[in-house]
């Protein structure tokens, strides 16, 4: 039998995190924005359908060099106004061509960035009112902001309280202090401290920690102590992500090298440290990186198979549809996907010539749905029925991973095992047909340990 170290040697290979499928380098079928609008018309048709909205920020003070997201590093917040008027131009320009639009409930409104709390007081209340005036907001709605604690002021919270904001994922990362500077993020823990008390105090009843493990100069000490002062807070929910390292795609990655990094065998062994303690202090893993707390409603979500995953990562809930309004956001149908362009100022001009910001997208087929669905429940159960059909096909994919005993079959069920949860993206790509396709292409994705 293989050693965890063998393993982790065998199966540290690259693979999607499967935010969505197909995955985005995979996406064809395009669709014109004709199409995707009649899509999303004939969705919210269903008089049952609620809809999430994505917000997209992307402007951030300074750069984190670790960030794999779309951002524009500026100091200048002049930006701010005429983004906010194109963001309210694009809610308005849907709005205009889908009218049933302003009867939907919205259950999902989540900004996300970037830094949201780069925008003013000001400009976060033209922006929400402006969202707000659009659509009718559920009785079960849930508000959401990711914050970067160096960049929030407690202002910035209470107006946002005030609008339904009820939950609040914080930037962490790590707070070693040699590892913040590597990684050019300095947040001393006062300040991480401050803002975290300060929402609660204001009546914020969800509080989320973004922790990363293998990041340059991490040590199991400096996770140990990251551990400890996190759990001095005791956020509700803890996404304990794995350092995607891909300079090709992000330069400024460039700026450590891969001696500074952890090798797979470490890597793992930082987030096996900080499950255990997570765990030890009443954590539950609910899915891939993500723990919550006993009452938390991911953690009721996972228990009764009810939790979903989307580009947001996990959710309590599945919505039909998912809004994307700003730069690259993506939006979302049971048909397609439609992703907005990703340069702010190509953005603003696509929506000064009154035309939506459609940079690609992808239409699904029959296959993509079916897989779609199977990937979901795979990464929010650790397990999966595999229809019939399927199941010689992807027994032989996984061959391999049987005889290791990281999963195990029960007629036509998948079962993750305990020691296969590290290698579930692996386990995934077994569904994924453009992936197996095309998988020399491995410089699309992050190693998957």
């Amino acid at each position: 039998m293989l050693t965890k170290s063998d393993l982790l040697k065998k199966y540290d290979i690259p693979a999607p995190r499967y935010t969505s499928y197909p995955t985005v380098p995979y996406w064809k079928n395009n669709p014109t924005t004709e199409e995707w609008l009649k899509s999303l018309e004939s969705n919210l048709e269903n008089p049952k359908s609620e809809i999430s909205l994505y917000v997209h920020i992307p402007f951030c003070e300074t750069l984190c060099t670790f960030c794999g997201c779309n951002t524009s590093i500026t100091k200048n917040h002049n930006v701010e106004e005429r983004y906010v008027d194109a963001l309210l131009s694009e809610v308005d320009l849907y709005q205009k061509n889908i009218p049933i639009l302003k009867s939907k409930q919205v259950r999902d409104l989540h900004l996300g960035g970037g830094t949201p709390t780069f925008l003013s007081e000001k400009n976060l209340e033209r922006l929400i009112s402006g969202i707000l005036s659009n659509f009718i907001q559920s009785p079960n709605s849930e508000f959401s902001l990711e914050i970067d604690p160096r960049r929030t002021r407690l202002s910035q919270l209470e107006l946002l309280y005030k609008y339904g904001f009820r939950r609040i994922s914080l930037g962490i990362q790590d707070f070693d202090p040699h590892v913040q500077r590597l990684i050019n993020r300095i947040q001393p823990f006062e300040i991480t401290q401050s803002i975290t008390n300060g929402a609660r105090n204001l009546g914020y009843t969800s509080v989320n920690f973004d922790l990363i493990y293998g990041l340059p100069n991490q040590t199991t000490k400096s996770i140990q102590n990251t551990m400890i002062q996190t759990l001095s807070l005791m956020p509700d929910r803890i996404a304990f992500y794995s350092y995607a390292h891909v300079p090709w795609i992000k330069p400024s990655q460039r700026l450590f090298t891969e001696v500074d990094l952890p090798g797979a065998e470490q890597k793992r062994e930082l987030y096996e440290l900080g499950r255990s303690i997570l765990e030890d202090n009443g954590y539950i893993e609910i899915g891939m990186d993500h723990f919550a707390l006993k009452h938390d409603k991911l953690t009721i979500a996972h228990k009764n198979k009810t939790l979903h995953r989307n580009f947001m990562g996990y959710s309590s809930h599945k919505t039909d549809i998912m809004l994307g309004f700003g730069t690259s956001a993506i939006s979302e149908t049971e048909d397609f996907f439609f992703q907005n362009i990703k340069l702010e100022l190509k953005y603003r001009q696509s929506l000064e010539k009154k035309e939506l910001p459609n940079l690609r997208g992808h239409k699904l087929t029959d296959s993509d749905k079916l897989r779609k669905k199977l990937i979901i429940e795979l990464m929010t159960t650790w397990e999966v029925e595999v229809p019939i059909t399927l199941v010689e096909d992807l027994r032989n994919y996984l061959s391999t991973l049987e005889d290791d005993k990281l999963l195990i079959w029960d007629k036509n069920k998948l079962k993750v095992t305990e020691q296969g949860k590290p290698f579930l993206r692996i386990i995934g790509t077994a569904f994924d047909e453009n992936f197996r396709e095309s998988k020399k292409e491995s410089s699309l994705f992050s190693k998957a340990i």
